[in-house]
């Protein structure tokens, strides 16, 4: 039987999928190409000769010609380079699937200009939906640039064969008219090279938080916070902060401090610094890490923060979970869909002494931490490994070709 062609796309690699398309093409479950951008092909080279470009039709990093309409011109150009590589592919083969980025992979220019099923990968549909905090709102302009954000996401769940987004969460923000098209599952995880978590209880206790970047929606704002509590309270340990405290994130919080301050503070983070001084005493920065360093650093904190506010997935939580770490998370969101309270860590409120009262008892009770992390290491390779979600990925792949068939009937009749 002839393994299905299927050719991901987007403007980074390996991005999403770019470890599960090597995997698929390894496991020779199907003949798997990755459509990206020359600078992401030409460093991945080494990789593979199934990592192919496509040119965008002009740049799609910094200002685009029209503030509002900047991620639909930025989309456009994409869709257009990706539309001429996928014309001159199929001039030798034919695709089977199309897994796109929704935004950098954008497909939208792809309907009715190749046979192939098209899949959607959309994270989330707007921020209006993905929501953030009323400390930080966005102002006018952001609210209407973000209107069209959500348009080109809307459409793409019209119009594509089908939608995979990465929670139940995400998928509860799009209109339900839109829902049975979209399937939810995360990307998967390779954690074979992780090193045993320390989980010995040796001093000093240390208590982390790692997240791409130290955001207001990533709960950043309430670890420093529970911090400087704690070190009033007299806690014994160490904080270690890891992720990148300037670049975007997905929240407005950023615009906000440069409007208090008018540029004399950097970041979110150096405001929070300032509000609360005894954290800053004591909570580490080691910045965004070399992967395998930062893999090391999650193997050497004890207990793990947590407080998210905004959000529908994150590679850094199963990163975390998959290595064996005791993980504290709201009873709420999508990461309530990755842990069992009291089984694989513990699902709390969102109360400031419900959090304090499980970080002094779990500080003093290193079993406990043991327990939760070795069943959450177990239950991440158990779901989220590449081989767990592999044969799930290729059904999805499957019925997006039956999807793509009964349209064709449809149409035809």
């Amino acid at each position: 039987m002839r393994k299905p062609v299927i050719v991901f796309a987007g403007a980074v690699y390996p991005g999403q999928f770019g470890h599960l398309c090597d995997y698929l093409r390894q496991a020779r479950l199907a003949e798997t190409y990755f459509l990206t951008t020359p600078g992401h092909r030409a460093r991945n080279a080494h990789r593979g000769e199934h990592i192919l470009g496509f040119e965008p039709d002009g740049p799609v990093v910094g200002p685009q010609s029209y503030y509002y309409t900047a991620k639909l011109e930025r989309s456009a150009r994409i869709g257009r380079g990706l539309l001429r590589a996928v014309q001159q592919f199929e001039k030798k083969k034919k695709i089977d699937v199309i897994i796109a980025h929704s935004l950098w992979g954008a497909p939208h220019f792809l309907y009715g200009e190749t046979g192939a099923a098209i899949v959607s990968y959309i994270e989330f549909p707007s921020y209006r939906a993905h929501g953030w905090s009323t400390d930080y709102p966005p102002d006018q302009s952001q609210r209407m640039g973000d209107k069209n954000l959500e348009m080109l996401n809307f459409h793409q769940a019209l119009r594509s064969d089908l939608v995979i987004c990465p929670s139940q969460h995400a998928k509860r923000m799009f209109p339900e008219a839109l829902q049975a098209n979209i399937e939810v599952q995360l990307e998967g995880f390779s954690f074979e090279d992780a090193p045993a978590p320390a989980g010995n209880g040796t001093s000093p206790f240390t208590v982390g938080f790692s997240a791409r970047d130290l955001s207001s929606s990533k709960g950043f704002e309430v670890f420093v916070r529970l911090a400087d509590k704690l070190v009033a309270r007299g806690l014994q340990a160490e904080f270690v902060a890891l992720g990148g405290a300037e670049g975007s994130t997905y929240g407005y919080e950023q615009q906000w401090v440069a409007r208090k301050y008018s540029g004399a503070v950097a970041s979110f983070r150096d405001h929070l610094l300032q509000v609360y001084p005894r954290a800053a005493e004591v909570i580490q920065f080691p910045g965004k890490l070399p992967y395998q360093e930062f893999v090391q650093r999650l193997s050497d904190i004890d207990l793990f923060l947590y407080p998210l506010q905004f959000g529908v997935a994150n590679w850094g939580l199963v990163e975390i979970l998959g290595r064996g770490g005791c993980v504290l998370a709201p009873d709420r969101g999508y990461a309530a869909e990755l842990i069992l309270d009291d089984i694989n860590g513990r699902l709390l409120p969102d109360d400031d002494d419900a959090w304090i009262a499980e970080i002094e008892a779990l500080a003093q009770d290193p079993a406990r931490r043991f327990r939760y992390g070795q069943k959450a290491r177990y239950l991440a390779r158990l779901h989220y490994s590449l081989p767990a979600v592999a044969p799930r990925y290729m059904g999805l792949f499957r019925q997006a070709m039956a999807n793509r068939d009964a349209r064709a009937k449809g149409a035809g009749g």
